[in-house]
């Protein structure tokens, strides 16, 4: 039995910066997100019989016993849910580049998730995929449907979940992924978060902070109001990176580009070229613009920062079984 999967990977314009329970990746605040159509995984499983050795393959390259671990053991995570057995090979292609500055965890466990659920015949809907693709990866579970996305932090495994709010958006949004720094950040995002969340004094605040945004946010959305959605994810942007300052001891992703490029956005703006950035937890710059604006704003960006690699992107579909 195999299955192939492709899932698209996501940007979080009102951002989860915390986890409540590690084990099952319950989010401390709600999130809301942008499926992009640049970026996404494809993942081939293969169930063997017993006998048969784990084998993972990334980019056609098979990977080390310890490299395959992490998807070996969410594998067994979710034979146990189901009652299932046997082994696997994971061939998974990764078309999220570097030069993009995005994670690939999103989309690859959500495809993961899918192949498995096709694989075994399973039929699971695609409220129970988003809950099993969360458990290989928080972000994951926005994955799983196109357009805009919420994932409900929830308080236990039934009801932290995503659902789709516009799997086909009619806003003239694009977002253009610039890359700032490519080296391993110093500070994870896992370590990251939870030194802001056990030290920070102001977190309650940015937990309070962010589930309003996400109300506000969903009322950009439902009025198609362009303008609306890139300033509210330019704020939480901000306010989750100020928050890191305030970690016990503080910490910034921010390199000297990186500010370069938010001044880049601001002079854009003051000239009338309407547009926002946003940040995870790195030093890449993600911004928000529409379709009018993006050759003036590239040829702004690569003027005064010549070297930094930038790759357009629009909203991206769900879940896609290719073939089974």
């Amino acid at each position: 039995m195999h299955a192939t999967a492709r899932a698209h990977t996501n940007i979080a314009l009102i951002k989860y910066w915390g986890k409540k329970d590690d084990q099952l990746k319950l989010p401390c605040n709600s999130s809301l997100s942008m499926t992009l159509d640049a970026f996404y995984t494809e993942t081939k499983l293969t169930i063997l019989d017993a006998d048969q050795p784990n084998r993972f393959y990334l980019n056609g390259q098979e990977q080390s016993l310890k490299a395959s671990q992490r998807v070996v053991n969410y594998l067994r995570v979710l034979q146990e849910r189901f009652n299932l057995s046997g082994n696997f090979l994971i061939e998974s292609t990764n078309h999220v580049p570097t030069s993009a500055g995005l994670a690939s965890s999103a989309s690859a466990f959500a495809a993961l998730a899918a192949s498995f659920n096709a694989a075994y015949e399973l039929n699971v809907d695609l409220t129970e995929l988003s809950r099993i693709a969360r458990l290989g990866s928080g972000s994951a579970t926005r994955s799983v449907y196109g357009g805009f996305v919420e994932w409900q932090a929830g308080d236990s495994d039934e009801n932290s979940i995503a659902l789709p709010l516009a799997e086909h958006p009619k806003m003239d949004l694009t977002l253009l992924a610039v890359e700032i720094e490519t080296a391993k950040k110093s500070i994870s995002s896992t370590k990251g978060m939870n030194l802001v969340v056990e030290t920070s004094p102001y977190y309650a605040t940015w937990v309070e902070q962010a589930e309003l945004n996400i109300g506000q946010m969903k009322m950009a959305i439902a009025a198609n109001d362009f303008s609306a959605v890139g300033h509210l994810a330019q704020q939480n942007a901000l306010a989750m990176h100020a928050l890191n300052l305030t970690a016990d001891p503080g910490f910034t992703y921010f390199q000297p580009e990186t500010i370069r490029a938010m001044q880049l956005v601001a002079e854009l703006n003051q000239n009338g070229v309407e547009c926002y950035f946003t940040m995870d937890a790195g030093p890449n710059v993600k911004i928000l613009t529409q379709l009018k604006n993006v050759e003036e704003i590239i040829q702004r960006f690569k003027n005064d920062l010549p070297h930094v690699k930038i790759v357009k992107a629009t909203f991206g579909p769900g879940i896609e079984i290719l073939d089974k």
